[in-house]
C-alpha cells in the first residue's frame, strides 16, 4: 500500500548536493581533468545523494579509480630549441621533444603549459602526449645556421625526454645524434631508466666533455614515490641508472627537487644514496606552484594526505613569502627569481643548511662538471669535412 503523508514535516527532506569525492586514479599523479585557466565554461561533477560516486560502491572508497588511457598526438615542430635568460636556471637553452608527461608527477611545474593546448593540466598532461615528430631535423637546421652561438644547453627541462613514448618514437635519441654530429655540448635530466639504452651514444660524448646527466630522486620512500611520480622509474631504479652511468664514465648528477614541506623527509639519505652509486653533483629546490598546479597540488593532499594538508600549504606559502592578505586570496606561489626556486624564511634557511652540510660530508660538488663549447662544429651538419 501506498505510503501516505499526513503532514509537511513528514516529508523527507531531498539530499543536500554535495560535490563528489576525489579518488586517486590508479597510474596517475592527477586526480582530475581540472580545467585550463583559458576555459570560460567549467563543470563540475556533484553527487544529489541518490547514486554513489565510482569506486565507491559498497563502501570501497579507497578502490583507485579506472586508469585513464594514454594519447599521443603527433606534431610538426617549427622549432626546436627554447632560449631562457632566468638567472636560476644553469643552461640557457633547452630541446623538449615532448609536451605533456606520462610520469605523472603531481608536483610538475611545466603542467600549466598543456593549457596552451587546449588540455587540461590536470589528467591531459599525463594522458595527451604531443611528440614533435620533425624535433631533429629542425633541431639540426637550427644548429646549422651561422649566427647560431653555442651556449649550455639541455635535454628535457619542462618534460622527461625519456618518459615511456620514447621507447618507441626514440626522439631523444635522435636529438643527441644531432648534437653529437654537430659536436655541441649538452645536459639531460631524467628521471627514467631509460637513458640507459642511450649509453653508447652518451658515453663517449661523456669522454670528449661533451654530455652530463642528472637523476632526480625525491625520496626512497617507494609508496610515496608511487603516489607523488606513479610512472616514473621506482626509487631503487634510478640509483641502478645513476651506477650505471658512472660505471660507463658519464658525468652524473642527482636532483633531489621538489623539497615538499611534511612530505619529502629524507633528503640526507637520497643524497648519501646516490653519493655511493656514483653521483658526482647535486641540487634541490623547493615546490613551487604556478597557475593551475596550486590547485591539483591542493587536490593530491586531499586525497593522500588530508591530515597534513593545511600544514603543508601553509609552509609553502611560507617558503614563498606570501602576504597574509594574500593567504586570505589564496596565493601560494611568488615568481620572484631571487626566491622561487630555494624559497626564503626559518624553512627555507635550514633545507639550505640540510643540503650543504650533506653535501660537504660526501663530498659533493666538489667538482664542477664543465662541458666544452669549443668543439662545437656546425660546418659537420652542412655536410663540411673536419681538419681536426
Amino acid at each position: 500500500m501506498p505510503r501516505t503523508f499526513t503532514d509537511k514535516s513528514d516529508i523527507p527532506a531531498p539530499p543536500e548536493e554535495v560535490r563528489i569525492p576525489l579518488q586517486a586514479i590508479r597510474g596517475r599523479g592527477a586526480a582530475t581533468a581540472l580545467a585550463h585557466r583559458f576555459v570560460r565554461d567549467v563543470r563540475e561533477a556533484a553527487d544529489d545523494g541518490w547514486g554513489q560516486p565510482p569506486g565507491d560502491e559498497d563502501g570501497a572508497g579507497d578502490v583507485p579509480a579506472t586508469p585513464a588511457a594514454t594519447r599521443v598526438h603527433l606534431e610538426t615542430a617549427r622549432s626546436a630549441i627554447c632560449a631562457n635568460d632566468s638567472p636560476d636556471i644553469f643552461f640557457e637553452l633547452s630541446v623538449n621533444p615532448y609536451r605533456g608527461c606520462e610520469h605523472g608527477c603531481i608536483y610538475c611545474y611545466a603542467r600549466p603549459t598543456h593549457s596552451y593546448l587546449n588540455f587540461s593540466p590536470g589528467l591531459d598532461f599525463e594522458t595527451q602526449i604531443v611528440a614533435k615528430h620533425n624535433i631533429a631535423s629542425v633541431l639540426r637546421a637550427e644548429l646549422a645556421q651561422p649566427r647560431y652561438v653555442p651556449r649550455l644547453l639541455n635535454i628535457g627541462s619542462a618534460t622527461d625526454c625519456y618518459q615511456p613514448v620514447e621507447r618507441e618514437l626514440k626522439l631523444t635519441r635522435s636529438v643527441i645524434e644531432v648534437m653529437r654530429d654537430a659536436r655541441h655540448p649538452f645536459s639531460l635530466i631524467t628521471k627514467s631508466s631509460g637513458v640507459e639504452r642511450d649509453l653508447d651514444l652518451l658515453a663517449p660524448l661523456a669522454a670528449q666533455r661533451l654530455a652530463a646527466v642528472y637523476v632526480t630522486i625525491t625520496t626512497l620512500d617507494a609508496t610515496l614515490a608511487r603516489r607523488m611520480e606513479p610512472r616514473a622509474a621506482a626509487p631503487h631504479r634510478r640509483l641502478r641508472t645513476i651506477r650505471a652511468l658512472a660505471e660507463a664514465g658519464v658525468p652524473v648528477g642527482v636532483s633531489v627537487a621538489p623539497q615538499i614541506p611534511f612530505i619529502t623527509e629524507d633528503m640526507e639519505q637520497v643524497l648519501e644514496a646516490a653519493r655511493e652509486a656514483g653521483a658526482r653533483s647535486a641540487f634541490y629546490a623547493v615546490l613551487r606552484l604556478p597557475w593551475e598546479l596550486d590547485t591539483l597540488f591542493r587536490e593530491w593532499l586531499q586525497v593522500h594526505y588530508p591530515q597534513r594538508a593545511a600544514r603543508v600549504m601553509a609552509r609553502v606559502q611560507d617558503l614563498h613569502h606570501i602576504s597574509d592578505a594574500e593567504r586570505r586570496a589564496g596565493k601560494t606561489y611568488n615568481s620572484d627569481f631571487a626566491t622561487r626556486m630555494k624559497g626564503t624564511g626559518l624553512w627555507a634557511d635550514l633545507v639550505r643548511q640540510r643540503f650543504a652540510t650533506t653535501c660537504r660530508k660526501l663530498g659533493l660538488n666538489r667538482e664542477r662538471v664543465e662541458l666544452d663549447l669549443g668543439q662545437f662544429r656546425p660546418g659537420l651538419l652542412r655536410g663540411q669535412s673536419s681538419l681536426f
